[in-house]
């Protein structure tokens, strides 16, 4: 099996609806993603998949809720921004976009603190 990642940063505000705690008030992290793509074979020029090629797409995916309020962008506007559905929403829009899905999307809000979508 070969594995092949891609990490980006992004910085975001957002508030937890239906939650009591420190959470349900408005603030800010700066995210860390990983994404992951496993494949058994390689492609015919020896890859799992183009870094420039999921580079791109990941950054065209960030690039709709970097420096932005989550809880105003689809469709977080609907659920709670959470680590995981942000990893979810994440694995799903790169599976859509891209030749080759990815194994697993791993979202930090913190350095301590993550999720994980596979």
């Amino acid at each position: 099996m070969y594995d092949v990642g891609i990490k980006i940063e992004f910085s975001s505000a957002h508030f937890l609806r239906d939650f009591s705690g420190p959470c349900e008030n408005l603030h800010g992290h700066n995210w860390k993603v990983e994404t992951l793509f496993s494949q058994e074979k390689l492609d015919e020029q020896g890859m799992v998949i183009d870094f420039a090629v999921a580079k791109s797409e990941l950054n065209k995916i960030i690039s709709k809720v970097d420096h932005k309020l989550l809880n105003e962008v689809p469709p977080f506007d609907k659920i709670n921004p959470t680590a995981e559905n942000i990893a979810k929403w994440i694995f799903d829009e790169l599976a859509n976009n891209l030749p080759v899905s990815p194994s697993k999307v791993t979202v930090y809000e913190t350095d301590e603190c993550f999720a994980s979508y596979y």
